[in-house]
Order: C-alpha cells, then sequence, then structure tokens
C-alpha cells in the first residue's frame, strides 16, 4: 500500500481536529499539517508536496476553489473537498476533485474518498513510469516517443491467428481454413493436414506450423501429430497411461505419455 501524506485545511479547529483523529486510524495515511486557512495552506503545500489535501470550500480569505487555482500545476495534490454545503459539487469536479465529502463525515464516505485517491495516485505512477521507461528507451535506440509507443502496444496487443492456411501444391495454392483442419502428422520436414475428408502436404516443420496455429484450439498429443480439440468426438484410456482420441470419421489417434497430461486435463475440464 502506498503512503498517501495529507493535509488538512479547514478553518474550524474542531473540524480538524475530528478529521485527523478519524485519518490516524486509516492505514497509510499520514497527516503532515493542518491549516487553518487557504492561505497556510498554499505555504503548506510548497514546503510538504503532499499527496491529498482535505480541503474546505467556505473559508474567510482565500476560500477553497482559490487555493486550487493560485496552485502551480506541477505542484498540484489531490484533493478531496470537505464542506457543509452540497450547491459546489458540480464546480468542484470541474477543478478535477477526487471527491466531495459531506459534513458531517461517514466513515464509509471517507474510505470510499481515499480509495479512489488510492486508485488515481496508482494510475499516476504507472503513467510515470511508462514515460520513464519511453525516455530511456528513446535515449539509447534515438527512436521518437511515438514509435517506442506503437512498439510496445504491438507487444501488449492480443495476439491474432490466421483463419487460414496458405498450402503451395506445385503451382496450386490451397486456402485451408484453420477451423477445419481435424488434425496434422508430420513426415519429416512435411506435414500432412487433414481437412474436411482431404489431405493436404505443406513443406514446414511441425514446431513451425505449431506456432501458426492457435494453442487454445489446437493441441499437442505426439512429437509428430496435432490435432483440433473440436474435432475430439470421444477418447479412451490405454492400460500404459497413454489415451487413444476419436476423431469424426472413425480417425484414431494416440496421445503418448509425454503430452498425456494436457489431454487429461481437457477430459476433466
Amino acid at each position: 500500500m502506498n503512503q498517501l501524506n495529507a493535509i488538512i485545511v479547514d478553518d474550524e479547529a474542531l473540524a480538524r481536529r475530528g478529521l485527523s483523529l478519524r485519518l490516524q486510524h486509516i492505514p497509510g495515511v499520514d497527516v503532515v499539517a493542518e491549516c487553518a486557512n487557504g492561505q497556510e495552506a498554499l505555504a503548506a503545500i510548497a514546503t510538504y508536496s503532499p499527496d491529498l489535501v482535505f480541503l474546505d470550500i467556505q473559508m474567510p480569505g482565500i476560500n477553497g476553489f482559490d487555493v486550487i487555482r493560485q496552485l502551480q500545476s506541477d505542484n498540484m495534490p489531490m484533493v478531496i473537498f470537505v464542506t457543509a454545503f452540497d450547491q459546489y459539487a458540480v464546480e468542484a469536479f470541474k477543478v478535477h476533485a477526487v471527491d466531495y465529502v459531506l459534513k458531517p463525515i461517514d466513515d464509509d464516505r471517507l474510505h470510499e474518498a481515499i480509495d479512489r485517491a488510492r486508485a488515481l495516485q496508482q494510475q499516476e505512477d504507472s503513467e510515470r513510469s511508462k514515460q520513464r521507461l519511453v525516455e530511456l528507451m528513446m535515449g539509447m535506440t534515438g527512436a521518437s516517443a511515438s514509435t517506442i509507443d506503437d512498439m510496445v502496444q504491438a507487444e501488449t496487443a492480443p495476439r491474432k491467428w490466421p483463419e487460414k492456411l496458405v498450402i503451395k501444391d506445385g503451382s496450386d495454392i490451397h486456402l485451408v481454413q484453420c477451423s477445419d483442419i481435424q488434425w496434422v502428422d508430420a513426415a519429416g520436414d512435411y506435414m500432412c493436414i487433414h481437412a474436411t475428408g482431404t489431405t493436404h502436404i505443406m513443406r514446414i516443420t511441425m514446431k513451425e506450423l505449431e506456432a501458426m496455429l492457435n494453442p487454445s484450439k489446437f493441441l499437442r498429443i505426439h512429437r509428430s501429430t496435432l490435432v483440433n480439440m473440436n474435432a475430439i468426438t470421444g477418447a479412451h484410456t490405454l492400460g500404459n497411461g497413454e489415451f487413444m482420441l476419436s476423431l469424426a470419421g472413425e480417425v484414431q489417434l494416440k496421445v503418448s505419455r509425454g503430452f498425456s497430461d494436457r489431454v487429461r486435463e481437457l477430459l476433466s475440464a
């Protein structure tokens, strides 16, 4: 849990004291200063650079909104307005307040407001970490920020698996739907791809072909055999811990012991 250093700003001493006592019972919140007016608040914020300010609105001299307007953007803490008046709520959120809590303060609302502040702090920490990483990579590679951002997006985006395989047979080219493939068996550096009653020969290694097919749909059952899980119609166990899978068209495929655990998980799901 990240520590939140906080300042309480309220012109009523009893209100400051009450809120401070409540915050003492909330782990991770440390009150570093209490202020009786807006001028004291500006000075304390400049001194302590707090993460969070509990800010009253109606105060003599500089009110809560004036405090926000006079702060520099690079020194802007998160703000939770704490007030007895509900008519300022819209204006409070226009200045990007984290929350707006009415007096007398309810404990659940106070915890909810602090939880919002924590979530916002974590989001900002994540953005700052990303920015530091981008700047580091820019310095190392000379690439622009937009180029690095595109690289990060490409790495984190869900992979799109092909819907079809392109299989060349001499001068002919066949487009085979991956969903139509029932199973694949290897013959050296050639793969026999069985789909919709037809066997296509593709020059590719088993490792290369397996990397092209969606692993959530295609299951390795032998060092030389891949099977489409949707094509499996049944199975039975053999005495040596192996399985025999049944596919449509009376096809029987043996599962070697080295690949039996994954098949066992599938059959018990």
